[in-house]
C-alpha cells in the first residue's frame, strides 16, 4: 500500500485494471503494480521510483509532469519546505568598464521528489518543466552527494 499521509486518499492514476502487463510485475503499489516512466535526456529513473511506494503527482518519474526546456545545476541552499528546496546558481558578469567579472547568483526553487535524499550543500541537475506552483517551475532530476571532507574546501570561485 502507498504511503497515505496527506487528508485525502492518495493513488497513482495512470493505473487502471486492464494493464495487464503492469500487473503481472512483481513491483509494489495496488495490485503488485506501480506506474513509472523514463524522462528522457540521458537520466535514469531512480530505483526508489521503481521499487518504492511514494505517491507524488508532481514527481518527473512517476507523476503527471513532462521535463522540458532547460537542464541547470546548481547548489542546495536550503531543504526546510514540503518536498521543495532552493537552489543556488553561482555565476560571473563581466563589468566592460573595468574589464572585469563580478560574483552573482540567482535563487531557484525546485520540487524534490521522495526518490531522493538530499540535503543542505548537494549538487542538483534540475530539468524545467510547467509551473507546480507560484514559483515552482523545475523539478530535481539527479542528486550529487557533497564529499564530506575534515577540512576547508575551495567553492566555485
Amino acid at each position: 500500500m502507498a504511503e497515505q499521509n496527506e487528508k485525502s486518499f492518495q493513488k497513482q492514476p495512470m493505473i487502471r485494471g486492464v494493464h495487464e502487463k503492469l500487473i503481472s510485475k512483481k513491483t509494489p503499489g495496488k495490485n503488485g503494480s506501480r506506474w513509472y516512466k523514463n524522462v528522457g535526456l540521458g537520466i535514469r529513473t531512480p530505483k526508489e521510483a521503481i521499487d518504492g511506494t511514494y505517491i507524488d503527482k508532481k514527481c518527473p518519474f512517476t507523476g503527471n509532469v513532462a521535463i522540458r526546456g532547460r537542464i541547470l545545476t546548481g547548489v542546495v541552499r536550503s531543504t526546510k519546505m514540503k518536498r521543495t528546496i532552493v537552489i543556488r546558481r553561482d555565476y560571473l558578469h563581466f563589468v566592460t568598464k573595468y574589464q572585469r567579472y563580478e560574483k552573482r547568483h540567482k535563487n531557484l526553487s525546485a520540487h524534490l521528489s521522495p526518490a531522493f535524499r538530499c540535503a543542505d550543500g548537494d549538487t542538483v541537475v534540475v530539468g524545467q518543466c510547467r509551473p507546480l506552483s507560484k514559483t515552482v517551475r523545475f523539478n530535481v532530476l539527479k542528486v550529487i552527494p557533497v564529499a564530506q571532507k575534515g577540512g576547508k574546501s575551495f567553492g566555485k570561485f
